[in-house]
């Protein structure tokens, strides 16, 4: 199985494009769309968007990570191991939260470079071949020995490596309008308020336990605190953002 998380969106050739790369060298693949409107241009929300959903990925899956506004700079591509799950993508944190939160992980330099390579979509030319190749068992070159992924992953100075293990701000907006955060609902006081701006919003199970039109914070699907309001758009009606913080404060 190939797993494509991308901030591409639906519009436009990108995503069949790299369909059509995965399928030139694998084309029995599987190949699920699981994201193609992650946080845009911004590879640190979208880590934690991707390693609340990873979880769930099948052990031996590949996935093709692209959120990429570095593409055809200076930024390493990259593959990672973490719990014999796989990843392909750049390296600018985009993998890191994954990776921290693995049981064991190791990533290293992806090296292989096609006959043709655009420096604007590396997610057609580089990583999606790339992946097709690790799922056909033809990349054993791309693999190195662990010592040497190791001291890769363990370089202190590395993209991400200063992020926090959870991020107090709204990562996403999904398309009912509600506002997921990067904070793990886990670690979040289940009985506290969250304030974000003006707006202080009490705990519920799921969003229907509060009135219709009310606002509330509860623990979503991938084990995000997330902010909706009951048949309504949160986005919307508490005029939240990307980027917005969000604080825990007792009830």
């Amino acid at each position: 199985m190939i797993i494509l998380f991308t901030d591409f969106g639906y519009g436009g050739s990108y995503v069949g494009e790299m369909h059509m790369a995965i399928h030139g060298v694998a084309p029995e693949a599987v190949v699920i769309d699981l994201v193609h409107d992650a946080p845009a241009h911004n590879p640190k929300a979208a880590a934690y968007l991707l390693a609340a959903l990873a979880d769930r990925f099948p052990i031996g899956a590949f996935c093709v990570g692209v959120v990429d506004p570095g593409v055809g700079g200076d930024r390493p591509p990259i593959i990672m191991r973490a719990d014999n799950r796989w990843f392909v993508g750049p390296g600018n944190g985009l993998f890191e939260i994954v990776g921290r939160r693995a049981s064991a992980a190791a990533i290293w330099p992806l090296s292989w470079r096609p006959p043709s390579l655009s420096r604007s979509f590396h997610g057609r030319d580089l990583f999606a071949p790339m992946a097709a190749k690790l799922a056909l068992g033809q990349a054993s070159d791309q693999i190195p020995d662990e010592d040497c992924a190791q001291d890769w992953f363990l370089d202190k100075n590395r993209p991400g490596a200063d992020w926090p293990d959870d991020l107090p701000e709204i990562i996403h907006i999904d398309g009912f309008g509600n506002a997921i955060t990067g904070i793990r609902a886990d670690i979040a006081p289940p009985t506290d308020s969250l304030r974000i701006g003006d707006h202080v919003l009490a705990p519920a199970g799921v969003f229907g336990d509060a009135p219709p039109g009310a606002g509330c914070w509860y623990r979503n699907s991938a084990g995000l605190v997330e902010i909706a309001v009951n048949q309504g758009n949160a986005a919307e009606t508490l005029s939240l953002a990307t980027g917005d913080n969000v604080h825990f404060q007792a009830a």
